[in-house]
C-alpha cells in the first residue's frame, strides 16, 4: 500500500514505496503522495527563515513550472476517477482510464525531472511507475481500450462527461444552451470573420436573462445568493454560452464577474448599492484595465499614475489588452496612487465613459481629460475586441476610488479577489470551446469518407476522439469540483490550477479537432478553425500560463507544504 509519510521527514531520502499499489486510484494516490513530499523538499530549497524567498524561487522556475503541471494532471486524474454516479465498465470509467494512462506517466516524468535536479530519492518515484498495477494503468490507454472508447463515443448512447449538479443549475445550463444554439450560434461566424462588435441582438436578450448579474448578490439585484457563492451555476452558464461563441457570448460574463467580486471585497456600502444593481442588468457594460505595455501579468509593477487633485485624481498613462473597452461604460482601472513600490501603492478607480461601437474611440471630458482607445487586431477572440487605451489628465472623482479613502493602496488585494472568479470562468470557457470542437469532430468523422470508409471508422481517428473526450471529461469534472470548493470558502489556488489545466487542454482538443477536419479545418468558413484560434488565447489572458504556474500554483503548493512542516 501507499502511505502518506510525515512530511517533516522529507529532508531525508524516502524509502521506495512497496508493495506496488493495487489499482489505478491507488497509483494516483501514491503519485500524489510523492508530489507532496517533493513539493516540501523543493519548498525548503526555496525558503529563507521559514518563508518562501522570491529570489530562490526564481532560481527554480523550470522545476516550479513542472511541479504545477504535475499537480494539475494528478488532481484532474483523481477527480475524474472518483466522480460520483459512475459504474465499472461505463464509458465514463473507460475514459477515466484513458486519461490516467496519459496523465500519470506525464506527471511522473515531471516529478522525476524535479527529483534529479534537487537530489530527491528518485527510486521512490520510479517505484510508483513499476509493477503489475502500473501496467494495468497503462492498459487503460492501450489500442484496444482506445478503439473501444472510440466506438462507444461514436454510438453516442452513453453519457461520459456529465457532472452532478443541483436541479436549479441543470435547468439554467439547459436554458442557456438552448439560447446559445438558437441565438448566439447563428451570429458567431459572422462576428468572427468580419471582426464585428457584439451586437445588441445578443446583448439585449442576455441582459434579460440576467447574465451580467450572476455574481451579484440578490440584495443588489443579481442572481447570486446573498450569503456564499454559486460558482457551479456561473460555470454551467459560461460553459453553455462559450460552446456557441467564446468572444461573442461566453466571455461577456467575465468582466462584470471580476468587478463585482472586487467591489464586494473592497467597495463601500454606498458604492455597492450604487453600482452592483447597474452591473447586474448590464447597464453599463464593464471592462477591466489592468495590463500595461511594459508589464503583462506582473500586476505589482503597474505604473499608470493617479495624481491627487482637488476632489479626485488625474490619470496619466497607458493600458493594453483591455477587453471590451470601447463598448463598456464602466472600467475597473488599477492605478498607482501611492509612492510605495510594488503592490502596496495600487488602487482601483472606477472610470465612467460613454459606450462606443467600432474599433476606435476618443472621449474628452469637460474638465479637459482625454481617454482614447484602439482595438488590437487579433487572430481570434473577436467580437469584444481588446484595446490599447491612453489616459491624459483624465479626472476620476474621489467617490469612484474603490473603498474610497480606505481603499487607497489596497487595489492589488481587491484585484486578486476578483481574478479568482475570472479564472474559474476561463476554465468554464475552455470547457465550452472543447465541447463545441468535440461535437464538430464527431460530426465530421461520421460524414467524411476516406478511401471508401467513414473517417470515424479508422482506428487512429477513434483513438484521437477517445483522448480528446477523456481530456474534456477531466477538465469538466475538475472545474465543477473546484467550483464547489470555492462555494465552501476555499480553493483559491485550485481556481488557478484548473484554469492552467483546462486552457492547455482546450488547445490540445481544438488542435486535434481541426486535424480531423484536414484541409477543411483550416478554412475560415468551418467553425472548428474559430474554435482553434479562440482556444489559443485561453492560456494567455486572466493570468498567463507561466505566471499562474510559477506565482500562484507552485508557490501556493510550496506555501502549504511549509505551513505543514512548520506546524
Amino acid at each position: 500500500m501507499c502511505h502518506y509519510e510525515d512530511q517533516k521527514l522529507v529532508t531525508q531520502p524516502l524509502p521506495v514505496v512497496e508493495p506496488a499499489p493495487a489499482n489505478t486510484r491507488e497509483i494516483v494516490a501514491c503519485a500524489s503522495a510523492q508530489l507532496e513530499r517533493l513539493t516540501a523538499t523543493l519548498a525548503m530549497r526555496c525558503a529563507r527563515n521559514g518563508a518562501l524567498d522570491s529570489t530562490a524561487l526564481d532560481t527554480h522556475q523550470i522545476l516550479s513550472y513542472e511541479l504545477a503541471f504535475a499537480a494539475s494532471e494528478l488532481l484532474a486524474a483523481r477527480i475524474l476517477l472518483t466522480a460520483p454516479g459512475t459504474s465499472d465498465g461505463s464509458l465514463h470509467n473507460v475514459l477515466a482510464g484513458v486519461f490516467a494512462a496519459d496523465a500519470v506517466p506525464s506527471a511522473l516524468a515531471r516529478l522525476a525531472m524535479i527529483a534529479r535536479e534537487i537530489g530527491y530519492d528518485l527510486g521512490a518515484i520510479q517505484a510508483v511507475g513499476a509493477g503489475p498495477a502500473y501496467d494495468a494503468l497503462l492498459a487503460g490507454g492501450s489500442t484496444a481500450a482506445l478503439e473501444d472508447a472510440g466506438v462507444r463515443l461514436e454510438e453516442g448512447r452513453e453519457p461520459f462527461a456529465e457532472v452532478v449538479v443541483s436541479h436549479e443549475v441543470e435547468m439554467a445550463r439547459d436554458a442557456f444552451r438552448r439560447f446559445a444554439a438558437d441565438v448566439v450560434a447563428p451570429l458567431a461566424e459572422k462576428i468572427h470573420r468580419h471582426d464585428l462588435t457584439v451586437p445588441e441582438a445578443l446583448l439585449g436578450p442576455m441582459r434579460e436573462m440576467g447574465v451580467f448579474g450572476l455574481s451579484v448578490p440578490a440584495r443588489y439585484g443579481g442572481t447570486a445568493p446573498d450569503e456564499g457563492e454559486d460558482n457551479q451555476a456561473v460555470i454551467a452558464i459560461t460553459e453553455a454560452l462559450s460552446e456557441a461563441s467564446l468572444a461573442a457570448a461566453g466571455s461577456l460574463i467575465t468582466r462584470p464577474e471580476i468587478l463585482t467580486r472586487a467591489m464586494l471585497a473592497g467597495g463601500t456600502e454606498e458604492q455597492k448599492a450604487t453600482w452592483l444593481p447597474k452591473i447586474a442588468v448590464g447597464d453599463p457594460l464593464c471592462a477591466i484595465a489592468i495590463t500595461e505595455p511594459d508589464c503583462g501579468s506582473d500586476v505589482a509593477s503597474l505604473s499608470l499614475k493617479g495624481t491627487k487633485v482637488e476632489g479626485g485624481w488625474r490619470l496619466n498613462g497607458a493600458k493594453t489588452w483591455c477587453t471590451f473597452a470601447g463598448k463598456a461604460g464602466l472600467m475597473m482601472v488599477v492605478a498607482r496612487t501611492g509612492t510605495e513600490k510594488g503592490h502596496k501603492g495600487l488602487s482601483i478607480l472606477l472610470v465612467q465613459k460613454p459606450s462606443y461601437d467600432g474599433h476606435e474611440f476618443e472621449y474628452r471630458q469637460e474638465e479637459g481629460g482625454l481617454l482614447c482607445g484602439k482595438a488590437i487586431p487579433t487572430i481570434g477572440y473577436r467580437g469584444m475586441h481588446s484595446f490599447d487605451i491612453v489616459f491624459e489628465n483624465f479626472f476620476v472623482p474621489d467617490a469612484n476610488v474603490l473603498g474610497e479613502e480606505g481603499g487607497l493602496g489596497r487595489g492589488f488585494y481587491f484585484t486578486m479577489q476578483g481574478m479568482t472568479g475570472g479564472r474559474m470562468q476561463t476554465a468554464a470557457r475552455a470547457c465550452g470551446v472543447m465541447r463545441a470542437a468535440l461535437n464538430a469532430a464527431f460530426s465530421y468523422a461520421a460524414d467524411r469518407k476516406v478511401f471508401g470508409r467513414p473517417l470515424g471508422d479508422y482506428q487512429l481517428t477513434r483513438a484521437k476522439l477517445a483522448r480528446m473526450s477523456a481530456r474534456f471529461a477531466a477538465s469538466r469534472q475538475l472545474a465543477y469540483h473546484v467550483g464547489a470548493m470555492l462555494n465552501e470558502g476555499h480553493g483559491q489556488m485550485e481556481a488557478s490550477l484548473v484554469k492552467l489545466f483546462a486552457c492547455r487542454s482546450a488547445e490540445v482538443v481544438t488542435r486535434e479537432a481541426l486535424q480531423i477536419h484536414g484541409g477543411m479545418g483550416y478554412a475560415e468558413e468551418v467553425a472548428v478553425s474559430r474554435y482553434f484560434v479562440d482556444a489559443r488565447v485561453l492560456s494567455i489572458f486572466e493570468g498567463a500560463e507561466e505566471t499562474l504556474a510559477l506565482k500562484v500554483v507552485a508557490r501556493g503548493l510550496m506555501e502549504r507544504a511549509l505551513k505543514t512542516l512548520n506546524h
